[in-house]
C-alpha cells in the first residue's frame, strides 16, 4: 500500500534528494504510462499536472516536487519506489 508522507515532514535533504532522482527516472515514467495506454495530456489531466510539466519530467528536463510524485506513483498504480529512488 502506497503511504502519502506529507513534504512538510520531510527533511529537506530528502526532498532534494526525491526530486533529483525523479528527474533521473523520468524515462521510466513515461514507459510506464505508455504500457498502461494514457496519452500525456489524458495522463496530466488525470495527475493533475499540465502536460508541459510532465513532459519536461519525463524527458528528465525537470524534477518534481514530492506532491507531484505520488499523484504520478498513484496514478499509475505503483509505489513511489518504482519512479523515484529513495535511497539516501
Amino acid at each position: 500500500m502506497l503511504r502519502f508522507i506529507p513534504h512538510h515532514a520531510l527533511p529537506l535533504p530528502m526532498i532534494a534528494h526525491t526530486v533529483a532522482h525523479v528527474r533521473a527516472h523520468g524515462p521510466n515514467i513515461r514507459s510506464k504510462r505508455e504500457r498502461q495506454g494514457y496519452g500525456l495530456r489524458r495522463f496530466a489531466a488525470l495527475v493533475d499536472v499540465s502536460p508541459a510539466h510532465l513532459s519536461r519530467i519525463e524527458r528528465g528536463q525537470r524534477g518534481a516536487q514530492p506532491e507531484v510524485i505520488q499523484r504520478i506513483a498513484r496514478g499509475l498504480g505503483v509505489e513511489i519506489t518504482d519512479i523515484a529512488d529513495l535511497s539516501a
